[in-house]
Parts: structure tokens; sequence; C-alpha cells
């Protein structure tokens, strides 16, 4: 099985309609000042575009969890035991691939309950990206620590929405996926710390990433 895959190869079918982070943000409908932003952030069942913006978010938060399922698992793969990546990072990275597969599952349902198809929304494809290092801990910086950590405020807000609609399935299952999201940024930080301990400038590059990920994933 081939290590390293490309981001372009990503296997997808017919009803999914890939773009990049650089794509979306060339959309004048995702450029909004700091005012607007503020005014409009908070997702509420009264807003007159509850409903897409709801659907669109967990359209999202459902490639999202392809992306990182897959990243998961190509952390497993790509690199060689013990003189990449420690085993027991390895195992870890498992375990998370699981829980990733489980919101995939989760979140599709969720996606056909609130009225959406597969393919309605795009998929951006930032997240993968992340996790294309050629160096497990700027995956770990990339992934768990900035875009995992970053899920949490979008889970937090899909699980609101829910409670404030009325709707418990939603709500339930937002909270299930925002509990796992929470271990994952934490073996993304512990790992992170135990591989960098002695080895002061990898941490840094690591932390740097992490911050260039923020700012790609909230549009600078």
């Amino acid at each position: 099985m081939r290590k390293f895959f490309p981001v372009e190869e990503l296997a997808r079918d017919q009803r999914f309609e890939q773009i990049t982070m650089r794509q979306a943000q060339a959309d004048p409908r995702t450029v909004l000042n700091a005012e607007s932003r503020n005014k409009t952030n908070r997702l509420t069942p009264d807003r007159a575009d509850a409903s897409d913006r709801a659907r669109g978010l967990m359209h999202g938060i459902f490639v999202g969890e392809i992306q990182a399922l897959e990243g998961a698992g190509r952390t497993c793969w790509d690199f060689e035991t013990g003189t990449e990546a420690p085993f027991a990072l390895k195992l870890d990275m498992a375990r998370q691939a699981w829980d990733e597969a489980r919101h995939v599952e989760i979140s599709v349902k969720l996606s056909d309950w609130m009225g959406t198809e597969i393919g309605q929304f795009a998929e951006n494809t930032v997240l993968f990206e992340a996790a294309c290092s050629n160096d497990p801990v700027l995956r770990l910086a990339g992934v768990n620590r900035a875009l995992e950590g970053l899920a949490i405020d979008v889970f937090t807000t899909m699980k609101e929405f829910g409670d404030l609609a009325g709707d418990p399935y939603l709500e339930f299952c937002e909270d299930w996926m925002l509990a796992d999201e929470v271990t994952h940024v934490k073996m993304g930080s512990d790992w992170l710390r135990r591989i960098t301990e002695n080895d002061a400038e990898r941490r840094k590059k690591a932390l740097e990433f992490q911050q260039i990920v923020d700012k790609l994933f909230s549009f600078g």
C-alpha cells in the first residue's frame, strides 16, 4: 500500500465535490468583516438562514470526520514503527481512527435526519492536507491540536443548536462526539510533548505549523 497519499487522490464517489482552502477563501460568500462575523456567529433557530447554516455545518462535520479517519489511518501506516513513530503512538492513532469511523456514521445519519444529501455542500480538504506532513509531530500539531481543537467549538455550536431547536437527537449525538474530540486534543498534546521533550527546534516547528493551520481554518 502506498505511503504519504496525496490529497488530490482521495477516494470519493461522484456525489462529492472537493474544494481547497484557497478556493474557499476566494469565494466572496465566505468573506466577512470582523463586525459581520460578530453579529452572525451564533447559530440559533430564529435566524433566517438557520436551516442552511446548520445543514452546511453538519455536512462539514461529516466530511471532516472522513478526512480525520483517513489522516489517523495514514499516520499508522506512513511511518516506520520505532524509528519514525513509537508503537504506542500508532496504537493511539488506531484508536482515534475507530472514533472517527463512528463519527462518520453518526454524522451521515444526522445529515440525513436534517434533510441533507451527501455532496449537497462542498468538501473542504484542509484537514487531510494538515495530515500530509512527513513528520508525525506536525500531524499531531496540525490535526489533533489545531483542527480537532477548533472542532470542539463546532460540536459545541451544534449541540447548543440542537438544544435550542428542541432536537434531542442532534444534541445527544453532538455531545457524544464532543467528548471524543476532547480526548483527541489531549492525546495529540501529550504525544507532542513526549516526542519533542529533548528537541526544542522540532517542537518549535510543530507549534508554528499549528498556528498556520489555525489561521487557515479561521480564514486568517
